[in-house]
């Protein structure tokens, strides 16, 4: 113990040194997002290797091998499910290759981090660059959407999480069809909500909200939760809607990745639009 005391008191400024540092590393990515993602970026191989170290550790004593199959094999049937296909030639009723044009390809991953009580929070996955993944592929669990991918390395990636205060999303009540902005004020982790909701539509406590579609990165009618409560402001016109999410997002373990096999299209067509 005595020797022990005398290395420490021996190399204290050096000790101090690398407090000092961790703590300010974490004040800089606490309040600063730009910061925090760039960090974020950079980090990624070296913390997502310690943190797939972990929970394959953690693996063994639980059942990961048994869901790891199980979401391989539910990513499978996503694959060759219609809405994974858009139809090209709409003049032949033929099911064929050149009638039917797979756009939407899904990974299995493993979330190895996720946060929940910040304000702007982040999951961390297993597959990178080398396994198809690329940033603003959407990443969805059994139950719901969870995100979409920001950064990417070769072997992982980080997600900008449903509980982000920069998250929005375009929606749709599913009964009536109407389309409104998904956000998150920072708060309830369970609860989102549901803005730029016209007046004249008619809302229901309990009704279900999805994807709208009209996006890139999400394809349509992905489950994401349901009316809990609406209200409007006296002499606006718009409703704000609290959605329940779908998903318990601090119980997310394996996520499937979306690829939009067609995203790079309607990219360029997007920049295209811009010069008029």
């Amino acid at each position: 113990m005595k020797n022990l005391l005398t290395v420490i008191w021996k190399y204290q400024f050096f000790f101090l040194f690398i407090l000092l540092e961790a703590v300010s590393g974490f004040v800089l990515v606490k309040n600063s997002y730009y910061q925090g993602s760039v960090i974020i970026n950079s980090t990624n191989g070296i913390t997502g290797n310690i943190l797939k170290t972990y929970t394959n550790i953690n693996d063994y004593f639980s059942l990961g091998q048994a869901n790891q199959i199980l979401a391989e094999e539910n990513a499978g049937f996503y694959n060759i499910l219609p809405g994974s296909f858009i139809k090209t030639d709409t003049n032949s009723f033929i099911f064929n290759d050149t009638l039917y044009r797979q756009q939407y390809r899904y990974i299995t991953a493993k979330v190895i981090s996720n946060s929940t009580n910040r304000r702007n929070n982040y999951l961390k996955l297993n597959k990178g660059k080398a396994q198809g993944i690329g940033k603003e592929m959407a990443v969805i669990s059994p139950n719901g959407i969870v995100g979409q991918v920001i950064e990417v390395s070769d072997n992982f990636c980080s997600v900008m999480s449903l509980l982000n205060i920069n998250s929005k999303i375009s929606v749709k009540i599913k009964s009536s069809k109407q389309i409104g902005t998904l956000v998150w004020n920072g708060e309830n982790y369970r609860t989102g909500t549901m803005i730029d909701i016209p007046s004249h539509t008619e809302l229901l406590i309990g009704d279900s909200v999805v994807t709208s579609g009209f996006s890139h990165i999400f394809p349509e009618g992905l489950y994401v939760g349901n009316v809990e409560g609406f209200r409007i402001r006296p002499g606006d016109n718009f409703y704000t809607a609290d959605i329940k999410y779908s998903v318990d997002y601090n119980r997310v373990y394996y996520v499937f990745v979306i690829q939009n096999l067609l995203q790079d299209e309607l990219i360029e067509l997007e920049g295209a639009e811009s010069k008029y």
